[in-house]
């Protein structure tokens, strides 16, 4: 069997490829030295009426720059199409492209869907109004699709932990020797240091990163919002207090604050299931207060929605921090927890550690951003008007200043899974909280660095995915913020 070249029988698109990605560059560079050297050019109005400023040579930097874009998303469309239709003809690329069918497929769907009703959508449809935005949000899904098609076993062309033999540190596109019935016959993105496939521990690592940042990032907000909006309403030795221990926590550096939490003499005292069994119960006190204010008014609807929905939280926090029925389960002692045949789910050891340790650092710096947008929105008329109307605290803090304050909190959640993101990849590369054999972006990177000046493959595929999800984390926030503020 022939190995796979790169583009195969599409590789007539490469030069024009090329000659796009050339002119985008000499653009950028262009419009860079163009806006520090040249001023800004006048605003002035067309024949009907409308405003222009894209004149001289700004304007034809700008165009080119807008067109030698669009010249290379086209292209990069083209190959995905064609790769789809033709498959292992297409080469590397058509046969990736062809195995991230269902992804595309979702993409479609749900772009078309959302642009479709987006009017109807809120600050989310609003969002395809901003191509940086839409940019980010494709970029954003597309490794969301792919994690979850991943787990499923949709996507992956081998098991991301066997060893093939003859397959070491083989380049992208080597065949297998003597593939079995039903096996996948390449490595697409060659083979690492033990001989396992490049291209699924990719994909099952983007599984992983959609698993703990975004829910991860999602708890350390209810942890900073509970704690942050009392601490900027009330104000006085409540704020000081609390203000206090985030400081505490902040005045330890980020990477060395991970490092302690996730080391195995730490994990062994069980520190990381006391933090788990705290940390976890700020979402229902954060729930709990949420539908009480709510509905304070009506308690022959509130009581049954509270036991109900509070019954259902606990039975998933207990689920959550509960391991074999303990809570804590040391050498010495043990707290009793759920019994295992009520246990919905075992969080790995690794998973719950790096889990906590991520809740635990990112809360204070929410709690900081809610108390400061407390401290100016509780001024307001509107939080006057509800004063008078005898609104009691925390629906003032719920329903008045939190959504007034949802602008920057979802820039800020956006921008902070991207931080999660990297400091998974950067413990990950360390080799601390998750197995050695996690094929998480971070551990994948550190395996192929060893031999970088000799293969480039191992490493190269998980550096790109987690820089492309960063990027689009942050083109998201970008998109978020500007129509947050036109909202």
């Amino acid at each position: 069997m022939e190995p796979l070249s790169w583009t195969g029988s599409i590789a007539i698109l490469n030069p024009i490829l090329m000659i796009a990605l050339a002119a985008l560059v000499v653009s950028i560079v262009v419009w860079i030295i163009g806006s520090i050297v040249l001023p800004e050019a006048p605003l002035s109005l067309n024949a009907d009426g409308t405003l222009s400023s894209g004149t001289g040579l700004r304007g034809l930097t700008q165009s080119a720059l807008r067109y030698s874009f669009f010249a290379c998303v086209v292209l990069a469309l083209a190959y995905i199409v064609l790769g789809i239709l033709m498959g292992t003809s297409a080469g590397i690329v058509g046969a990736i492209s062809q195995q991230f069918l269902p992804v595309w497929l979702s993409l479609i769907i749900l772009f078309a869907m959302s642009i479709a009703f987006k009017r109807r959508l809120g600050l989310y449809g609003k969002l395809f109004d901003s191509p940086i935005g839409m940019i980010g949000f494709g970029l954003v899904m597309f490794w969301v699709f792919t994690g979850i098609f991943g787990a499923l076993d949709l996507i992956i062309t081998h098991d991301p932990l066997s060893q093939v033999s003859g397959m070491k540190n083989k380049v992208p596109g080597t065949p297998l020797q003597n593939p079995e019935d039903g096996e996948y016959a390449w490595y697409l993105l060659g083979g690492d240091n033990l001989a396992r496939d490049v291209f699924s521990r990719m994909v099952k690592g983007a599984w992983i990163v959609v698993q703990i940042a975004p829910l991860a990032t999602m708890f350390a907000f209810m942890v900073g919002i509970t704690l942050g909006l009392p601490a900027g309403y009330y104000g006085g030795r409540l704020d000081t207090f609390l203000s206090f221990l985030a400081n505490l926590i902040l005045a330890f550096p980020v990477i060395l604050l991970f490092y302690l939490l996730v080391t195995p003499e730490i994990v062994a005292t069980g520190v990381p299931n006391y933090m788990a069994a705290v940390l976890f119960i700020f979402p229902i006190l954060f729930i709990g207060v949420l539908l009480n204010s709510r509905y304070y008014t009506r308690p022959n609807f509130r009581t049954p929605l509270l036991i109900g929905v509070l019954g259902i939280a606990l039975w998933l926090y207990l689920s959550l921090i509960s391991t074999d029925g303990y809570i804590i389960n040391t050498d010495d002692y043990g707290i009793w927890g759920l019994p295992t045949y009520l246990d919905l789910f075992d969080i790995p050891g690794g998973i719950l550690v790096v889990f906590v340790s991520v809740v635990f650092v990112n809360s204070p710096t929410v709690f900081r951003i809610v108390r400061g947008l407390a401290l100016d929105i509780k001024t307001r008329d509107y939080v006057a008007a509800a004063q008078t109307r005898g609104e009691g605290p925390w629906y003032i803090m719920l329903w008045e200043i939190l959504p007034n304050a949802r602008g920057p909190l979802i820039v800020d959640f956006c921008l902070r899974i991207g931080y999660t993101t990297i400091l998974l990849g950067t413990l990950g590369f360390f080799g601390l909280g998750l197995p050695p054999e996690s094929p998480d972006w971070g551990s994948t990177i550190n395996e192929g660095r060893k031999l970088l000046s000799i293969y480039l493959h191992p490493a190269l595929p998980p550096a790109f995915a987690l820089l492309s999800l960063v990027l689009g984390l942050n083109l998201l926030a970008d998109g978020l913020r500007e129509e947050s503020l036109k909202d």
